[in-house]
């Protein structure tokens, strides 16, 4: 069984690449717009299919394929632990750019889909959520 979940986090992974602009994803577009000297539009905020469910479904594909391990040794336990931590502190830094490029858009749609769980929104007072607002468009 967790070699199909295994699976299932790489499907996960790479799917949501294909979703989002592969080639953006990882420079080809840049390169190829720069090689035949022409100017490089910025990708606008959208939200496809897994990314209504969870913000960060590429994520949640590593985060999977790296916990479903038949059998983990303690190098694969602190690869895990890790790459987890790394993951997470990427999406911070992440959210913030985004929030900076895209505004309003990225906050409510960061107040409406849960960041890694699917289906599971921890609730935020209004409140708090107006508190944070400022603290993020000052960094």
């Amino acid at each position: 069984m967790l070699s199909v979940t295994f699976w299932l986090g790489w499907v996960v992974l790479l799917t949501s690449t294909f979703l989002i602009n592969h080639l953006e994803l990882f420079g080809l577009k840049q390169v190829w717009t720069y090689l035949r000297q022409r100017e490089h539009k910025e990708a606008t905020f959208r939200t496809p299919a897994l990314y209504n469910i969870v913000r960060h479904p590429l994520y949640v594909g590593f985060v999977i394929a790296f916990w479903s391990a038949s059998r983990i040794s303690l190098g694969h336990l602190i690869f895990s632990i890790a790459t987890t931590g790394y993951i997470l502190l990427g999406i911070y830094f992440e959210e913030r750019d985004l929030v900076k490029a895209h505004g309003q858009a990225y906050r409510s749609y960061r107040e409406r889909v849960p960041m890694l769980v699917p289906f599971f929104k921890a609730s935020k007072d209004k409140s708090e959520l107006a508190a944070a607002a400022p603290r993020i468009d000052q960094r």
